[in-house]
């Protein structure tokens, strides 16, 4: 699994990356809440460790954009340990919240509890007429069960589980199968045709997966 630290402390954000990636999680890390934003605009990331007081854009602020998009699971970290702050981000749609100072294993131990509530509470994903079961890897349109292939499934529990984000042809690749090649470009537009083909109504106006003209795709309802 793969998580973002944003903390403008520099060496605790560092110190968190070393604890984590100890713990067995990929992970990278930023110093303001802009470049947060961003990376989580670019790459897939399954949780978030993000400080209330940062520059550009605070943790809150933070929260409450991307909660807008994403129920990627927050933890906010702050050295204020008011209640009213805890609550506040809370509020805002964090999952969980740590005063500073604390004990890295406490983070590790919070962060796994979040990241299994998150895999409990995302088993079925529902978009429109269509469910996902994620555990049976079932597609289901109003009462008709669609058989996907492995490629399919891959690609559009990635795009389901981000609903209007845009991805490059080069980020699913990479996403589902590992390193993209131009050769490759190809094979994702094949995927997607075919997905079209099985999911949508008339697969010459789509509903469900957009193409972004000159960028990728975009899955909506």
């Amino acid at each position: 699994m793969r998580l973002l630290v944003a903390d403008d402390e520099v060496n605790l954000a560092k110190a968190l990356q070393a604890v984590l990636e100890d713990a067995g999680y990929n992970c990278d890390v930023c110093f303001d809440g802009n470049s947060a934003i961003r990376l989580i605009s670019q790459e897939i990331y399954d949780g978030l460790i993000l400080d209330i007081m940062m520059p550009s854009m605070t943790g809150l602020e933070v929260t409450q954009v991307l909660r807008k998009k994403t129920m990627m699971p927050i933890l906010i970290l702050s050295a204020k340990g008011q209640d009213q702050d805890k609550i506040l981000g809370l509020n805002m749609g964090a999952d969980d919240y740590m005063a500073k100072p604390f004990n890295p294993l406490e983070l590790v131990a919070r962060v796994k509890a979040l990241l299994r509530r998150a895999d409990a509470q995302t088993s079925e994903l529902r978009r429109g007429e269509l469910l996902l079961n994620l555990s049976s890897h079932e597609l289901w349109k109003n009462d008709r069960q669609i058989t996907l292939t492995p490629m399919e499934y891959k690609l559009l529990s990635l795009m389901m589980k981000n609903p209007g984000r845009i991805f490059t042809k080069a980020q699913l690749y990479e996403n589902i199968n590992g390193e993209f090649f131009e050769s490759d470009e190809n094979t994702i537009m094949v995927h997607i045709s075919k997905l079209r083909d099985k999911i949508e109504t008339d697969p010459k106006q789509p509903v469900y997966i957009k193409t972004v003209r000159g960028v990728g795709y975009r899955f909506e309802v």
